[in-house]
């Protein structure tokens, strides 16, 4: 008969399990006393914790670590094929899809597909079809399948699996999340896109390490993920980071929130992009002319366009890196972050985006608060989404296994 004492040290035991689990995903691979001193177990008890996953299939000794002039430590990793992951990563217009390994490694090609959310009463359903699709195209055991992580736009409450904004449920149906699991049979977790980016960068890119930094995607949009003490910062209601609404222009445009002045009016790459498309039909020379007739979106052309020292597509934006300077100005006063990450789409262009973006801190900013924050451009880019996706997953194995 099991008494309190086992069930509390099986207890004890699987959550070790899974927290080894979590690290050797984000650092690759660990020695038994790196996994112990970062869960904060002994060595015997992460040993056996070690051993466990071992038996199971879903960890491996990968050989011995370089000689530091003692005993040279065993390392560990996952088993990449233990246990697969489906990385949604949604914007307004397009989803991509993607199924990974334990090691990160693509075992399907990445999908992308037309999705557009505003006012679509079908794009659940056709999230729905395109995962289906795309599972069945990939030949993988859905068995195996660890869960699903979608990263969607709008005002996402991930404890009630509910996007307030995109992606409507059938009436009667308890929640988004809820919906997803019952038609696609596999474990389904939710969460903002600006939120899973930042998510990425905290694990895997430039905040690494750092305690406080907010994570801007330049996107359509222009979203914020924030990192508080190490962590990913969600406020009160889970809707911290609506950076794009801040009411800091004057030029009056009505913004899809309904409010008028929105940082979003003047940093949205998607109007930007209208914007460029106008000038171009009005004369206005540029190489963009002959990017627009291309099959290639208008954002990703301006981006192109300037990374190939177009003189018109830098000048589009620099003006919205100097725009987004002074937003970013005012989350440097109120947070007084330590590093400050351009991630996301319009990271492509992120060195143009820099100078502008400086210019505008050196103005508006207290030299004081502006002195410790460094700005930077991610490494991870347009990728950050599929990888935040697939990490929220992992961070919610606790659930899974």
């Amino acid at each position: 008969m099991e008494t309190a004492f086992s069930k509390e040290t099986h207890r004890v035991r699987s959550a070790i399990e899974k927290q080894v689990i979590q690290y050797l995903y984000t650092d690759r691979e660990l020695s038994c006393a790196a996994l112990s001193e970062r869960i904060e177990k002994s060595v015997p008890m992460v040993m056996h914790a070690l051993n466990q996953l071992i038996k199971r299939g879903w960890v491996r000794s990968t050989g011995y670590a370089p000689s530091t002039g003692g005993r040279k430590p065993m390392l560990y990793s996952l088993m990449p094929e233990a246990q697969y992951i489906v990385a949604v990563a949604m914007d307004q217009l397009f989803t991509r899809i993607q199924v990974l390994d334990w090691l990160h490694q693509p075992v399907s090609h990445l999908e992308t597909i037309a999705l557009p959310l505003h006012d679509n009463e079908q794009a659940t359903d056709t999230l729905v079809k395109a995962i289906q699709g795309h599972l069945q195209a990939s030949a993988i055991d859905q068995s195996r399948i660890l869960g699903i992580g979608i990263g969607m736009p709008g005002f996402v409450h991930i404890q009630k699996g509910v996007n307030y904004t995109f992606l409507p449920v059938p009436h009667g149906e308890e929640s988004l999340r809820a919906y997803l699991e019952k038609e696609l049979h596999v474990p389904v977790l939710i969460d903002n896109d600006s939120s899973l980016i930042a998510l990425a960068e905290l694990r895997f890119g430039m905040a690494r390490g750092h305690k406080h930094a907010m994570v801007i995607n330049i996107g359509w949009g222009t979203g914020l993920g924030m990192i508080v003490n190490g962590t990913l910062f969600r406020g009160h209601t889970g809707y911290a980071g609506e950076f794009s609404h801040i009411p800091i222009s004057d030029n009056k445009i009505l913004c899809e929130c309904g409010k008028r002045g929105c940082l979003e009016t003047e940093t949205s790459l998607l109007l930007l992009a209208e914007k460029a498309k106008e000038e171009i039909r009005q004369g206005k020379v540029s190489q963009l002319s002959t990017l627009f007739k291309a099959n290639m979106h208008a954002v990703d052309a301006v981006l192109e366009a300037a990374n190939n020292g177009d003189e018109y597509a830098v000048e589009l934006l620099s003006d919205v890196g100097y725009k987004l300077g002074k937003g970013i100005a005012i989350l440097i006063h109120i947070m007084n972050p330590e590093l400050v990450v351009l991630s996301g789409r319009g990271a492509k262009a992120g060195k143009i985006l820099l100078a502008p973006i400086q210019h505008a801190l050196n103005k508006y900013c207290i030299p004081r608060l502006l002195e410790n924050t460094e700005i930077v451009v991610s490494k991870l880019g347009f990728e950050a989404s599929l990888i935040g996706a697939a990490n929220l997953v992992m961070e919610n194995l606790y659930e899974l296994i």
